[in-house]
């Protein structure tokens, strides 16, 4: 993950997709491949709307949906099976960068916070950032298709 240390820096979201897509009890268990879809847009229109830097990072890969750019987000995958699999990406990720401090990883997992804090990187909540996502769907007029809210995949 690149670093935005520059004078043009903007916010740079590290997002843990599990733990944002398990916040919303919406039925996402029954079909978890569209209700990754489902996220990737929403998380395409914020970063879109907001001009910010968005990573998200899932668990599993979506069969049809291969990893890198989407739209104006970068999609990953944990690079293996397993439980915290995409918890240790995530620490990997921010290892990694040359301005951890600089990111904002997105999780409700107290292990994966604490781990992410050691290393330099700031967390916010993943009900404080879907609160986020929907203030900017609402702004743009898409609050209706926002999938923040509670609704059946």
């Amino acid at each position: 993950m690149p670093s935005s240390s520059s004078s043009t820096s903007k916010t740079r979201w590290l997002v843990d997709g599990a733990n944002l897509m398990g916040s919303v009890p919406d039925g996402w268990w029954k079909n978890p491949d569209k209700a990754t879809r489902r996220w990737i847009e929403e998380l395409d229109a914020y970063a879109s709307a907001t001009g910010e830097d968005v990573t998200v990072v899932f668990d599993r890969r979506v069969p049809d949906v291969a990893p890198g750019r989407h739209g104006a987000i970068t999609v990953l995958y944990a690079s293996r099976h397993g439980a915290n699999a995409a918890d240790d990406e995530i620490v990997r990720l921010v290892a990694a960068d040359e301005d951890p401090a600089t990111l904002r990883v997105v999780t409700s997992d107290r292990r994966l916070a604490e781990r992410v804090r050691e290393l330099g990187a700031p967390v916010n909540s993943t009900g404080n950032f879907r609160r986020r996502l929907e203030e900017i769907a609402a702004k743009s007029g898409s609050a209706g298709a926002s999938p923040t809210r509670s609704r059946d995949i």
